[in-house]
C-alpha cells in the first residue's frame, strides 16, 4: 500500500507537471477554464434574473388589477350616475314636448350642423367688412342667410355664397343684428356690432328692465334668423343714461360675443327646418343709421346732406 501510494503521488505530480507544462506553453486549460467559469456564471445570473422578472411582472401585474378594479368601481358608480340623468333628461324632454304641442309652439326643435373650414379673414375692399370666408358654398349647405355657430356661441351669417365657398358676416360687424333676450330677466333687445375691437351694442332695452353686468345673452328666435336659445354675449356694461331720439329712457348696455370670431378655424353653419320661416337674405346686413349733426353752413352742410340717404 505505501508503494501504491507513492507511486499515484508521484504519477499525479508528473501529470500536474505535464498539464501546466502544456498550459504554460498552449494556454488552453486557462481558455477552458476560464469558459466554463463564464457559462456557468452565465447560467446561473440568468436564473436569477428570470426569477427576478417573474417577482417583478407578478407585483406589477396585482397593483395594476387592483387600480384597474378601483377605476372600474368608480366608472361603474359614475355610469349608473349619468343613466340616471339621462332617463331624468329624456322624460323632462318628453314633457317638453308635450307642453309645446299642447301651447302650439312652433319653435324647431333641432337644426341640423354642418361643419365649415375657415379659410380666411376680414374680407370685402379694403377689409372694411368684419367677415371670414368658409370652405362651404350653396352645394353643401352655405346658402345666404344660413346661420353660422361655433361650439361657444354665434359667430354670425353667412352674406354672400358661391358654389363651394362662402362669406359669413361677423357677430361683431357694424352691419350684423341679433334678435336676443336675456338669460334669467328674460328681456329682448337687438345686438348690434360696434366693429372690430369694439363691444357690441344691445338697443331697445327700457331702463326699468331687470339686467345686469354677467348675464348672457341668448337668441330669441323672434325674426327665425337663428333658433332660440343659442348663446350670443356676455353683458359687459350697464349705464342708465341713455335716451332715444323720442325721448324715452333707454339703457346703454354693452356686451362681449362668447365666440373667438379672432381665432376661429372650424364652424358650424345650421341648416334650416323645411317647415321654418325663411327670412330675408338682404336682412343679413343692416346699415348703421348716420349721427345726424347741427346743419352746417357752406360747403360742409352740402357734404354732410349728401352723405345721409
Amino acid at each position: 500500500m505505501p508503494r501504491r501510494l507513492i507511486l499515484f503521488i508521484l504519477s499525479a505530480l508528473m501529470l500536474f507537471l505535464g498539464v501546466y507544462t502544456w498550459d504554460q506553453r498552449t494556454g488552453q486549460w486557462d481558455r477552458l477554464s476560464t469558459s466554463v467559469g463564464l457559462e456557468l456564471s452565465g447560467g446561473v445570473m440568468r436564473l436569477l434574473n428570470g426569477v427576478e422578472d417573474s417577482v417583478s411582472g407578478f407585483w406589477e401585474t396585482y397593483v395594476d388589477l387592483r387600480d384597474v378594479k378601483a377605476r372600474n368601481t368608480a366608472l361603474e358608480q359614475r355610469v349608473r350616475e349619468l343613466e340616471k340623468r339621462l332617463a331624468d333628461t329624456s322624460e323632462e324632454l318628453a314633457e317638453l314636448a308635450r307642453l309645446r304641442r299642447l301651447m302650439h309652439l312652433g319653435y324647431p326643435m333641432a337644426w341640423p350642423a354642418v361643419a365649415s373650414r375657415v379659410l380666411a379673414q376680414r374680407m370685402g375692399p379694403n377689409a372694411a367688412l368684419d367677415t371670414v370666408m368658409l370652405s362651404s358654398g350653396y352645394l353643401s349647405g352655405a346658402a345666404p342667410g344660413t346661420p353660422v355657430t361655433s361650439w361657444q356661441g354665434v359667430v354670425g351669417r353667412v352674406l354672400k355664397a358661391g358654389p363651394g365657398t362662402s362669406v359669413v358676416l361677423l357677430l361683431t360687424d357694424t352691419g350684423s343684428r341679433v334678435s336676443v333676450l336675456t338669460s334669467e330677466g328674460r328681456v329682448q333687445g337687438i345686438l348690434a356690432g360696434g366693429g372690430p375691437g369694439h363691444p357690441l351694442e344691445l338697443r331697445f332695452v327700457r331702463q326699468n328692465a331687470p339686467i345686469r353686468v354677467g348675464e348672457i345673452l341668448i337668441t330669441s328666435g323672434v325674426d327665425a334668423a337663428y333658433p332660440k336659445g343659442i348663446p350670443v354675449a356676455r353683458v359687459t356694461a350697464v349705464s342708465r343714461e341713455g335716451a332715444s331720439r323720442s325721448g324715452a329712457s333707454l339703457l346703454e348696455i354693452q356686451a362681449e360675443p362668447l365666440a373667438d370670431v379672432l381665432h376661429l378655424e372650424e364652424v358650424f353653419l345650421l341648416q334650416r327646418p323645411q317647415d321654418s320661416v325663411i327670412p330675408d337674405d338682404s336682412t343679413v346686413y343692416t346699415r348703421r343709421a348716420p349721427t345726424l349733426e347741427k346743419p352746417r353752413l357752406g360747403a360742409e352742410a352740402d357734404t354732410v346732406g349728401r352723405s345721409l340717404p
